[in-house]
């Protein structure tokens, strides 16, 4: 337990999730390593990769002296660059090494968090190099690891955990987002509203609803007349939502009802990650 209890519920979700995926992977044949994910460019190897790394850098290890090859297309600024590092360093590790290295980081890092001290408010390096509260940091790595063991179970044809610790912490992320992707990058008309109905696992319903000056708010209680309504799925909400898939790809998973021309907008700029 940490010494903060606000603090535990992302640490078990954390947890839960990372667990997950070092079960996922125990039993992978060499070549299972290799398949591709919906993460451009990244194989199941590259994504315990990137979980590995950054709790590394977490554990305050040193950063890999690598130098990337120059054909990657998926990396394409900075942030992606930094990220490839801890990846792409691991590219020719065999299953062995590498269910090895995530066990024994799992470990460490579990141990470190056990252990901390630091309240929700400390400020922290992130491994981008910018600052972050520990509250933000514990939430964002309890998304990820879920949302990777999520681009996992998918990869390799595994599904389950959909409605784990994770997946509400995921819930919350994407839901704190919305009035940005509403307001702000799909450029929703003020004194209008738009609701998000999601069925399965984890089940909402929410209205994003912009006002008079173009600022938007989100909660959960109904409109009336709103100018879009979406119903979805919640592992299509989260696909899209992570970037994994186009619109275009699973519309038939999501029915949309008002004004199209807004609706698309949304949709175009429903990514929250990478």
């Amino acid at each position: 337990m940490t010494e903060h209890p606000s603090l535990q519920p992302y640490v078990d979700a954390w947890t839960h999730s990372v667990e997950a995926i070092s079960e996922l992977v125990q039993p992978l044949v060499e070549g299972e390593w290799n398949r591709a994910t919906a993460v451009p460019g990244w194989s199941v190897r590259d994504v315990v990769s990137h979980v590995i790394g950054l709790e590394c850098e977490l554990l305050g290890d040193p950063r890999p002296i690598h130098t990337l090859p120059r054909d990657l297309y998926h990396v394409t600024d900075e942030t992606s660059r930094r990220m490839e590092v801890q990846v792409d360093v691991r590219r020719h590790h065999t299953g062995a090494e590498m269910t090895g290295e995530l066990e024994y980081t799992v470990i460490r890092r579990s141990r470190q968090l056990r252990n901390e001290k630091r309240g929700p408010e400390a400020t922290l390096r992130h491994p981008l190099g910018h600052e972050v509260t520990m509250r933000d940091l514990l939430r964002e790595r309890a998304f990820d690891v879920w949302a990777h063991e999520q681009d996992l179970r998918r990869a390799l044809g595994t599904p389950g955990n959909l409605d784990a610790p994770g997946a509400h912490v995921a819930r919350d992320v994407f839901i704190a987002a919305l009035p940005a992707v509403v307001a702000e990058r799909a450029s929703a008309p003020a004194n209008s509203a738009v609701v998000f109905d999601v069925s399965g696992p984890v089940e909402f319903m929410r209205t994003v609803r912009v006002d008079k000056e173009g600022r938007a708010t989100v909660n959960g209680s109904p409109s009336l007349g709103p100018a879009v309504t979406f119903a979805l799925d919640w592992e299509t909400y989260v696909r899209l939502a992570c970037g994994r898939v186009r619109p275009q790809a699973v519309a038939d998973r999501v029915k949309v009802e008002g004004d199209q021309r807004l609706a698309e907008a949304i949709l175009a700029h429903f990514a929250v990650t990478a």
